[in-house]
């Protein structure tokens, strides 16, 4: 049977994750708050991130930009896409 949470980004009860998904105190959170859906959600919209504002996740400052954005999108008031950016038609 699968672990549920109560999900602190879709707000309603949803199947949680195998494992932390983060090292740290921010990966926990994660892990008992967010379920797998709206992990998912955040790795497109980091994708996204990445490629728009030509991220490296080596460098250091790119790496907390990612983490800030991150507990935004799943926790805060959201995460917003780059000034000017116009997704694709799907």
């Amino acid at each position: 049977m699968s672990r549920m949470v109560h999900c602190a980004k879709l707000g309603k009860e949803a199947e949680g994750l195998e494992r932390p998904p983060y090292p740290g105190d921010l990966g926990q959170k994660i892990f008992d708050n967010i379920s797998k859906e709206a992990w998912q959600s955040w790795l497109g919209h980091q994708t996204m991130l990445i490629n728009e504002n030509r991220l490296t996740p080596i460098d250091p400052q790119h790496r907390a930009f990612l983490e800030k954005e991150m507990e935004k999108f799943l926790f805060g008031e959201g995460s917003a896409p780059p000034e000017g950016f116009v997704p694709e038609n799907q």
